[in-house]
């Protein structure tokens, strides 16, 4: 009988780890599906020849787009652990909900921080390196040689960074047991550098989000229609309708040889184009949508942002009164045994909201930066080195989003950021 039931265990065991891992490719794929996509939409189709060049952007192309799923399925991850957990507290004995249990969410969280890991530090600086090389000289030129130029140069970027920690570690610290824990890449080196480009990620949150906050009201007021209120748009669209026809004009009737800048005149025409459509599309607008959905937006954007502020207050003061209120890396209570909010599946569908108002903001704030404005990318415009830095940028942004959570008290995140590696040392500070 103990056979039996040691053969059985082994059994449930190994199809366990087979329906999870089914789960995890199949979540993955669909991850990976919709950021080929959104990649393609935005990269240059000039960089689509039938050369060298062309394997090379392919290979950077399938690098960058599996990075950006990861940075999704990182993102995504909170609100799957919530879901999961009100699922499971709602639904206890249902046979068809049995799949979702906290060995999944466990295992996912730790894919999650090993694929970011991986593309942090390994793929991502391939695909640039691969994407700029050209080959020793004196090697016969193509693509065995820009890859032994690209594993070299990944080689001597990791000694540059290996010996940058030793040389910070014997600076700071002078202690001889952690200059010997260096050596341990897999077990220390690794998991606190990752925590370091997460302590690094948010402090861009920190930097980002407020931006993000205060832009996302005039990013909704350029992508919705606003009421015409005193407004006569056929006469607005007439006047620049004449405009129009005047750069045309002068712009038909000019030379090279011409003191006129003729590409002055061409952006001013462009940039009338653009508003022409932009007034017609106000005119062609239902009253509906002028008069309900903008107001109602912007209502719930304020909303939205009252919330976060006021629970990031209230989670500073705790923390400034209350010294037992300071994380301290202890495990939640587990997947599916209570509830992550005193209110219930409301409280986890506000959560929900709060995490990807936060994180949409932080990317609007991102790209609102001076310093990164360069790194919008623009549809059919974008380059591969442009691609690849803006995946690792969303990356770090989505590595350091747990954390992030954290201050505004999103239970899930103690258990789900220690399942998937964050350091909970740049979380305490």
């Amino acid at each position: 009988m103990e056979g039996q039931d040691e053969v059985s265990a082994r059994e449930q065991h190994f199809h366990s780890q087979v329906r999870e891992s089914t789960i995890c490719f199949l979540l993955f794929a669909v991850l990976y599906i919709v950021s080929y996509f959104i990649i393609t939409r935005y990269k240059r189709k000039s960089d689509e020849q039938e050369d060298e060049d062309a394997i090379v952007n392919r290979i950077s192309l399938f690098l960058s787009t599996f990075t950006l799923a990861v940075s999704a399925g990182a993102v995504l991850l909170l609100p799957f652990s919530i879901i999961s957990n009100e699922i499971l507290l709602s639904f206890p004995q249902n046979y068809y909900i049995q799949w979702l249990n906290g060995s999944l969410i466990h295992g996912l969280w730790n894919l999650a921080s090993l694929f970011s890991n991986l593309c942090l530090f390994v793929l991502m600086p391939f695909a640039f390196f691969f994407l700029e090389s050209e080959g020793f000289a004196g090697l016969k030129k193509g693509i065995r040689a820009r890859i032994l130029e690209t594993l070299v140069m990944l080689v001597l970027l990791a000694l540059l960074i290996l010996g940058i920690v030793w040389v910070a570690s014997a600076l700071i610290d002078k202690d001889a047991a952690s200059m010997e824990s260096l050596y341990d890449l897999w077990e220390f080196y690794l998991p606190y550098l990752y925590s370091c480009i997460s302590l690094m990620g948010c402090l861009l949150l920190l930097l980002c989000t407020p931006v993000g906050l205060s832009r996302m009201f005039t990013v909704m007021g350029q992508l919705l229609v606003k009421p015409t209120i005193l407004e006569d748009l056929d006469e607005q669209i007439y006047i620049i309708t004449l405009e129009e026809e005047a750069l045309q004009r002068r712009l038909n009737g000019l030379s090279s040889s011409v003191e006129y800048n003729i590409t002055e005149l061409e952006q001013e025409l462009e940039n009338v184009k653009t508003l022409k459509t932009k007034l017609e599309r106000r005119k062609k607008a239902s009253a509906w949508e002028r008069n309900l959905v903008y107001p109602a937006v912007m209502v719930l954007l304020l909303i939205e942002t009252s919330i976060s502020v006021l629970l990031v207050a209230c989670n500073i003061l705790c923390l400034l009164v209350d010294e037992t209120a300071m994380p301290k890396g202890t495990r939640g209570p587990g997947i599916g045994n209570a509830s992550l909010s005193a209110f219930g599946f409301v409280g986890a569908a506000l959560e929900i909201i709060l995490i990807f108002y936060l994180m949409v903001s932080s990317v609007v704030g991102f790209y609102s930066l001076r310093f990164f404005g360069n790194f919008i990318p623009k549809k059919d415009d974008t380059t591969m080195t442009k691609i690849i830095g803006n995946c690792v940028s969303i990356l770090v942004l989505s590595s350091a989003l747990p954390v992030m959570s954290r201050t505004l008290e999103s239970q899930p995140v103690r258990e789900g950021t220690q399942a998937g590696g964050v350091g909970d040392e740049e979380a305490s500070s």
